[in-house]
């Protein structure tokens, strides 16, 4: 079904002179609206910062949906978004798991693809340049096994153009301390950030895990070491059991569930955590639509980033950066920063 300008320039293949004429009137009058609708947007500021970090909107991809970027193009360009966050990057290449990985569960989805990734030294060769002839904010999520990998891969990535920031993944098992989550343990939160930080020359990113007793502490920790920010939540830990075969659904036994089921979760964990740090958290975890976007942002969010639902809809960060901006428009709001953190509480 044509719609839009696709509508008056389809009348314009007929033959019959008089319809030509119509259809030219009609993309005219059609053109003049689309002008004006977005000399209209443009009047709304969605420009948001980060500490030190300026993003044209509020909207990021979650890493680990959305590829390095390419992927998605030209459905998305990368371009138009705040930021991209890539695909979690390891010192050295990683297969990751075995299949099957992904099962899809209600409202949601479970997966443990075990952060497979091609490497820093690929990345840099041949993903990093085509994002950045995109002109996308690049940040780069990394993990690692021990403290000290942690700060290799930051330190791979010293004085490297194109990248604006590095997001630092503290759910990883850490084998130093028999396989234990780094982010579990404020403590060695503090010293994986203060580590990255040593070794890194960008602002830095410390992205939550919500599988602890109080998120507040973790973050507090990641923020007395120096982080410039934090990500608010990693995935939820679950299971699927196939009642038929009576094994797990997934080969690793446990995966990371996202999507909109972990939203309320999410959205609650955010709102602590703003409450508890003085520097920005970004929000994520199960946002589908603009509106679950803003629930966050009005909960003191600076930034929203967009995981699963990439994968049921390719352009769902597009729509989502429109619909903020229809928004701010209905709302009379000139600028997006001014929403953030505006929630009422009694």
């Amino acid at each position: 079904m044509n719609s839009g300008l696709g509508q008056g320039f389809s009348i314009l293949q007929h033959d019959d002179s008089n319809s030509c004429r119509f259809g030219l009137a009609q993309s005219r009058v059609l053109y003049a609206r689309f002008i004006t609708w977005n000399n209209i947007m443009d009047k709304i500021d969605l420009r948001v910062r980060i500490g030190s970090l300026e993003l044209k909107n509020p909207v990021m991809t979650a890493s680990g949906t959305f590829g390095y970027g390419q992927e998605f193009y030209p459905l998305v360009d990368p371009g138009q978004l705040g930021a991209v966050v890539v695909k979690g990057l390891s010192l050295k290449p990683r297969i990751g798991n075995p299949p099957p990985r992904i099962v899809e569960t209600p409202s949601g989805m479970l997966n443990a693809i075990g952060l497979a990734n091609i490497g820093l030294e690929r990345f840099l060769k041949e993903k990093l340049p085509w994002l950045e002839n995109m002109n996308a904010v690049v940040i780069v999520n990394i993990y690692g096994h021990s403290v000290a990998e942690y700060g290799e891969v930051a330190a791979g990535l010293k004085g490297v153009a194109g990248i604006s920031g590095i997001e630092v993944n503290v759910s990883c098992p850490n084998v130093e301390c028999g396989g234990m989550a780094f982010g579990t343990d404020p403590e060695v939160t503090a010293r994986v950030t203060e580590q990255v930080l040593k070794n890194s020359d960008k602002p830095v990113i410390v992205k939550l895990s919500p599988n602890v007793t109080d998120i507040r502490s973790v973050a507090r920790a990641a923020e007395s070491a120096g982080a410039d920010g934090l990500s608010v939540i990693n995935t939820l830990t679950g299971m699927v059991i196939d009642i038929e075969k009576r094994v797990p659904k997934l080969a690793n036994l446990l995966g990371g569930l996202s999507g909109p089921a972990i939203r309320p979760v999410a959205l609650h964990k955010v709102y602590q955590v703003v409450q508890a740090v003085h520097i920005p958290v970004i929000g994520l975890g199960g946002i589908v639509n603009h509106r679950d976007a803003l629930e966050f942002l009005i909960a003191g969010a600076r930034a929203v980033q967009v995981g699963t639902a990439n994968f049921m809809k390719p352009t769902a960060t597009l729509d989502i950066i429109e619909g903020l901006r229809v928004y701010c428009e209905e709302q009379g709001i000139a600028r997006i920063e001014d929403l953030i953190g505006t929630l009422e509480v009694n």
